[in-house]
């Protein structure tokens, strides 16, 4: 990719609010900048929003909503799924886009273009397939009929790690339940969801059906919105001290919420495990996307027998990593997304080794332009380590060792987090015991990597409430109703 071609995507970007079907700045013309986190260069402004822009926003949002819930569900899949085509053919600038504002390896960001594109062609299918029904009720004195109906306008606010794939995973299901929305993308990384806002418009968005707000000022902003009698929904994905704070306003409107916050993988790995298979799916649930994920193995939980031998394969395969700006070949740790990245980051790995553990390699940032932070890995980390309390979120992989199945799920479930959980073992006895004894939403058995489209992304505990993606991620913006008619023989 040449700085020419890069020049001409970002000025292809839209620098404005979408608030009903119009482009336009901020309402005090405040903008913010976004930077490359591989250079710390600034790369755009754009607008802004202020707390007037965020009502105003939900004010299209509210327009447009009757005409859209009753626009038959067919069209609007049909909208949805010229919005994955399009998606496809611009796949080359999404990623790319990414890779500037986020980091990550051009590699990778074309894997979650793959991945995020899926939840258009997903709920374009589902639009016309949520079902009611309809029967006599047990007393025979009458009918039943249940429907579903769209719940109303949505506010979304998406975070900075996964730009293309969190926005396309909460507005999908929005617009195929016959929802309008409002989005609020990371201020860190808001470029891939104004590109996106212009495809969805290219695919037959009616104007006001999506609008976007990007801003500094996300506390007010949001609350407002929030607040708002008129707004029925919010999908938040993010921390979960932050997700508190939203589920306290949200209750005042006794909104529908949809919570996906932090997460504190457990990666298991008993002695009867494959190792090969084992490496790989570490090094997938761990590094990818520079490790900042929710769904990223935060704790590696290996039997003592063959932790040694583990945790050396692991460390030469990461030693051979080269980090670097993602759009450089070859790059496979591309920088976190700002400086207090790092510095969390260099902090639990310096808690770790203080307390104990060995550090295998990596550990210290190079220095430099950019946020890098090296692929570190450490093993015996004690317990009461911060990093196996706390969400990691950088490219660090700790390994804990275990002696028994019992140890195992106690180390495991010992976190007031339940997102994700990954187990390697051949004993297939072993294996159904821990899909019952895990406390996580989601699990992977012998693989490294869960995430799917048509598969309920979500977690237990402290990791939220709802699901995203699957047939289950409709209906967070559908809601029931039950009628009964008298018995049409009486």
């Amino acid at each position: 990719m040449t700085a020419t071609h890069e020049a001409a995507l970002l000025a292809a970007v839209p620098d404005g609010l979408l608030i009903g079907g119009r482009w336009r700045p901020a309402a005090d013309g405040a903008t913010l900048g976004v930077d490359d986190p591989a250079t710390g260069e600034q790369v755009k402004q754009i607008a802004d929003a202020t707390v007037d822009d965020g009502v105003a926003a939900l004010d299209a949002a509210s327009d447009a909503f009757p005409s859209w819930s009753t626009t038959p569900a067919r069209q609007r899949g049909e909208i949805l799924r010229r919005a994955f085509d399009l998606v496809q053919e611009r796949a080359e600038d999404l990623a790319l886009l990414m890779t500037i504002e986020m980091g990550k390896p051009l590699a990778e960001a074309r894997g979650e273009v793959a991945y995020g594109g899926e939840f258009l062609r997903w709920f374009a299918e589902e639009a016309p397939r949520v079902q009611g029904r309809y029967g006599a009720n047990p007393e025979g004195s009458g009918r039943m009929t249940v429907t579903q109906h769209a719940v109303g306008p949505c506010f979304l606010i998406t975070p900075w790690n996964f730009p293309l794939a969190m926005a396309t995973r909460k507005i999908a299901p929005a617009l195929a339940a016959g929802c309008t929305v409002v989005i609020k993308p990371a201020a860190l990384t808001p470029l891939t969801t104004l590109y996106l806002a212009r495809i969805l418009e290219d695919a037959g968005v009616p104007a006001g059906v999506v609008n976007v707000v990007t801003t500094s000022r996300t506390a007010p902003v949001s609350e407002a919105i929030i607040r708002d009698p008129r707004l029925r929904k919010l999908s938040f994905t993010g921390s979960t001290p932050v997700g508190q704070r939203l589920l306290a306003q949200a209750a005042d409107g006794v909104l529908r919420t949809s919570m996906e916050l932090g997460g504190n993988a457990p990666f298991v790995v008993f002695d009867d495990a494959d190792l090969d298979k084992a490496v790989d799916g570490a090094i997938a649930a761990k590094f990818r996307n520079i490790g900042q994920a929710c769904t990223a193995a935060n704790r590696f939980v290996v039997h003592r027998s063959v932790a040694t031998e583990f945790t050396e394969r692991v460390t030469e395969r990461v030693r051979a990593f080269r980090s670097g700006r993602g759009t450089e070949e070859g790059v496979t740790i591309g920088p976190l997304i700002d400086d207090r990245a790092v510095e969390k980051t260099g902090a639990l790995v310096a808690d770790a080794v203080d307390r104990g553990a060995t550090l295998c390699t990596g550990g210290e940032p190079a220095g430099g332009p950019g946020s890098f932070f090296p692929a570190t890995v450490l093993a015996d980390v004690p317990a009461g380590s911060d990093i196996l309390r706390e969400e990691i979120f950088g490219p660090v992989l700790a390994v804990v060792p275990f002696d028994d199945e019992d140890d195992a799920v106690r180390i495991a479930n010992d976190t007031e987090y339940g997102l994700v959980s990954y187990v390697y073992t051949e004993n297939l006895a072993r294996g159904q015991r821990m899909i019952e004894r895990l406390e996580t939403g989601m699990m992977g058995l012998n693989v490294g990597v869960v995430s799917n489209a048509a598969a309920p992304f979500g977690g237990w505990k402290m990791s939220g409430l709802g699901r995203e993606g699957g047939a289950e991620g409709i209906h967070e913006y559908l809601q029931t109703k039950y009628t009964l008619t008298p018995d049409p023989f009486a």
